[in-house]
């Protein structure tokens, strides 16, 4: 029984640390790389917070599409131009990365630290 349970636990951790992990295939850039980029009209510039958090604050240039609403939502981004996806820490802009890869979105970004590291 004690066995079963090292198991389970191990099997947790390592489920956890696989969704923290940064997704194969999505590029990482901090904040300050962002500012390089943000001039680029080939890209698409997404926030996946919450319509109230993209309201109080937001980078000029970003559409809010929450989360919860990109898997439906994602027809209108073209899947033949960059997404460059942010959100409130870099762990839903992560979630949201992953969620586009698998769609067959082709170059996907996330902007790591999210609104918490802009300035």
């Amino acid at each position: 029984m004690e066995y079963l349970n090292i198991i389970i636990i191990a099997l947790i951790v390592l489920f956890l640390i696989q969704r923290m992990l940064p997704a194969k295939g999505i590029r990482q850039i901090t904040t300050a790389e962002l500012k390089n980029e943000l001039m680029d009209k080939n890209k698409q510039f997404i926030d996946v917070r919450t319509l109230g958090e993209f309201n109080g604050n937001h980078i000029r240039g970003f559409k809010n599409i929450p989360l919860q609403q990109l898997a439906q939502k994602s027809g209108e981004l073209s899947r033949d131009r960059e997404v460059v996806v942010i959100c409130q820490s870099g762990m839903r802009s992560n979630k949201a990365s992953k969620l586009l890869k698998k769609s067959g979105f082709g170059k996907v970004t996330n902007v790591k630290g999210g609104m918490s590291a802009w300035s």
